[in-house]
């Protein structure tokens, strides 16, 4: 896999993650909504830590800064 993604789009995915945890845990989001929210939140983080996102493949999106 070709990486796609930059150190800003990793840090925004984390952190957005972190806060659907907190969400989550602390019972502000509940039920089927709290479960979706966890789980986007668990591919966020799994996304951040490989640097690929498969949804932006079709559309030839990258974040990764060019290398002359």
């Amino acid at each position: 896999m070709k990486k796609n993604m930059g150190t800003i789009d990793k840090t925004i995915r984390f952190i957005v993650a972190i806060v659907f945890a907190i969400l989550y845990f602390t019972n502000t989001v509940t039920g089927t909504l709290g479960i979706v929210l966890l789980v986007l939140g668990a591919v966020f983080v799994l996304t951040s830590f490989i640097s690929f996102c498969p949804l932006y493949l079709p559309f030839g999106i990258s974040t990764c800064k060019k290398k002359d």
